[in-house]
C-alpha cells in the first residue's frame, strides 16, 4: 500500500507452501503467466470433490493413490519416479515438492525423482514405483512402461484428459501426500529440517555483514578450474576409499559409497537454463546407468524449499555432489552488504553444512571461471570415476 501496488492478495496463512499451486501463491501468478484459472479450478474442483469425506476410500482417488505410494514404501519402494507427456512433464517439478518436503523427515521419505528418462528394466533397483500422467492420445512410453511393470516394477498410470485438467491432479497429490504420510508414519504439515539450512545461511551473511566476507575455505584438492570441498570426516572416508590430488579420484572414492537402495543427488547453485540442465542430466544418466541407482537434479537454492527437506530429514541414503561456481556478474541487494552472489554462496555452504552435520555422504565442486567448461570438467571426471 505504501508503494502504490495496483492490487494486494490475501493468501491462506495456515497452507504451507508445497500444498499452495491452487490457493492465490500459485494462482495470482498462473493467472499473469496467461493460464485460464477458472478451468484450473473447475479441474480441481472436480478432484476435490472425488475425493470428499463421503467418497470411500476404494472410489476416493487421492486416498488411493496415497495407499499405494505409502504402501510401496513400507515395502522398500521409496523412489517415487515421475514421468508425463511432453505438454504436462513439467508438473513433476511441484510433485517433487509436493512429495519431498512433506515425507521427507524423522528418517523416512517418499524420495521424488522428476526428469530421469525412463530406461530399460535392468538399470533400476527394487527401489523404485513409476508414475506416469499421460495425455490422452500420448503412449509413446507405454512400452517402456509395460517393460517395466513385466519386470516387477509397480507402475502407476494417470489418464489426464487434456492439459487443463492439470489442476484435478494438483489436488489429487495433495491428498495422496497427506495419506502417504500417514502411511509411512510422519506429519506432512510440517518442515522441520528447511530452517536448518535458513539458520546456517542467517549465520553466515550475518558473519559477511560484520567483516566483509565469508568464513574462509580450504579446498582438499586443486584439479584444473575444479576445487573440491568437504568436512572431515567425510574426507578422511574419501581419502580411505582411494582419493588423492584428482577430482576424478574423488568423485570415484564418493560413487564407491553408492549401496543398493540408495540415490545420487547433483546440486547445483548454477544458471537454470537449457544448456545447463543437459549437462546435469548427462552426469546423472551416467550414475544411473553405471550404479544403478536413483539419481536426482537440484537448482539452488530453490530445491532447498522441496526436496532439500527430505535429503536433510528422510533416510541417510542419499550421496550428495554439490556444484557452485565463480558468479560471472553479481547484483547488490539494497540496504545490505552483502550481494545477491554473497547470499547464494551463503545458501550453499549452509546448506551444505546441514548435510554434513546430519553425516550425510556429500562432497562440494567448485568451479573456477567459465561454467561451461567447468561442467564439462565434470563430466569429464564422472565418466572416468564411473569406468
Amino acid at each position: 500500500k505504501q508503494r502504490n501496488f495496483i492490487h494486494v492478495f490475501h493468501g491462506e496463512p495456515s497452507i504451507g507452501g508445497r500444498y499452495s499451486v491452487i490457493s492465490p501463491f500459485g494462482l495470482v501468478p498462473a493467472a499473469a503467466a496467461g493460464i485460464d484459472i477458472k478451468k484450473l479450478l473447475d479441474a480441481a474442483g472436480a478432484m476435490a470433490h472425488a475425493c470428499g469425506a463421503d467418497v470411500p476410500p476404494h472410489e476416493n482417488p487421492g486416498i488411493q493413490l496415497g495407499l499405494a505410494l505409502g504402501a510401496a514404501a513400507r515395502a522398500g519402494r521409496d523412489k517415487v519416479t515421475l514421468s508425463a507427456s511432453t505438454q504436462i512433464e513439467d508438473s513433476g517439478a511441484g510433485t517433487e515438492q509436493l512429495v519431498a518436503e512433506p515425507t521427507g523427515k524423522t528418517g523416512r521419505a517418499l524420495t521424488p525423482l522428476a526428469d530421469e528418462p525412463l530406461a530399460k528394466p535392468d538399470v533400476y533397483g527394487d527401489d523404485r514405483v513409476f508414475v506416469d500422467l499421460a495425455l490422452k492420445g500420448d503412449t509413446s512410453r507405454e512400452a517402456a512402461l509395460t517393460a517395466l511393470e513385466k519386470a516387477g516394477h509397480p507402475v502407476i498410470r494417470i489418464a489426464v484428459t487434456d492439459a487443463a485438467h492439470i489442476g484435478q491432479e494438483f489436488f489429487r497429490f495433495e491428498m495422496a501426500t497427506a495419506v502417504a504420510g500417514s502411511v509411512i508414519g510422519v506429519n506432512p504439515f510440517d518442515q522441520p529440517d528447511v530452517e536448518a539450512a535458513k539458520v546456517k545461511t542467517r549465520e553466515l551473511t550475518a558473519a559477511f555483514e560484520k567483516s566483509g566476507a565469508l568464513p574462509q575455505e580450504e579446498p582438499l584438492v586443486t584439479d584444473g578450474n575444479l576445487a573440491v570441498y568437504t568436512d572431515r570426516a567425510n574426507a578422511e572416508a574419501l581419502r580411505e576409499a582411494g582419493a588423492n590430488g584428482t577430482v576424478e579420484s574423488w568423485l570415484k572414492a564418493h560413487f564407491s559409497r553408492l549401496e543398493s537402495g540408495d540415490y545420487a543427488a547433483l546440486l547445483a547453485y548454477i544458471d537454470h537454463n537449457d544448456k545447463d540442465i543437459a549437462a546435469l542430466q548427462k552426469a546423472r544418466i551416467a550414475i544411473r546407468d553405471n550404479k544403478h541407482v536413483a539419481t536426482c537434479v537440484g537448482f539452488g537454492p530453490r530445491f532447498q524449499h522441496s526436496t532439500g527437506q527430505a535429503y536433510k530429514g528422510g533416510p541417510n541414503s542419499g550421496v550428495f555432489v554439490q556444484i557452485t561456481a565463480d558468479d560471472a556478474k553479481d547484483l547488490a541487494v539494497p540496504g545490505q552488504t552483502a550481494s545477491f552472489g554473497i547470499i547464494k554462496a551463503a545458501q550453499a555452504r549452509g546448506d551444505f553444512d546441514v548435510l554434513t552435520e546430519r553425516d550425510r555422504r556429500a562432497l562440494r565442486l567448485h568451479i573456477k571461471g567459465d561454467v561451461s567448461k567447468g561442467l564439462a570438467a565434470i563430466n569429464s571426471a564422472v565418466a572416468k570415476a564411473l569406468s
